[in-house]
């Protein structure tokens, strides 16, 4: 007896549909707070469809909420193929992630 391989889309859906599917579970996840997940599943809706402009925006919003501003910059100028806006933002990411540390209370100086 053959076993059939196990599908979760019905003959005929595309990829644009599995897209929009991880999508809406990415959005799902994000508006729980589960922003590793939700990340997740924007990059899988990503690889299924390249161009899905949302996921690509869901991902940049889940890293971002997830506080990794640097690499969500980075991760959506690059698949837009904008190679040297990506490096740029990413750059300017990095600035701003020290300006803010430069503003946290500072520990007093230890003596030993």
């Amino acid at each position: 007896m053959r076993r059939r391989r196990f599908t979760p889309y019905p003959k005929g859906v595309t990829e644009t549909d599995k897209a929009d599917v991880l999508w809406q579970q990415g959005l799902d996840l994000l508006a729980r707070g589960l922003n590793t997940e939700a990340a997740t599943a924007f990059r899988a809706a990503i690889a299924a469809d390249p161009a899905h402009v949302e996921a690509h925006h869901g991902l940049v919003r889940a890293l971002g909420d997830a506080g990794q501003l640097n690499q969500s910059l980075s991760i959506a100028l690059q698949k837009a193929g904008h190679i040297d806006q990506a490096e740029a933002a990413s750059a300017r990411a990095r600035i701003l992630e020290w300006k803010q540390q430069l503003l946290l209370p500072r520990e007093p100086d230890f003596e030993p």
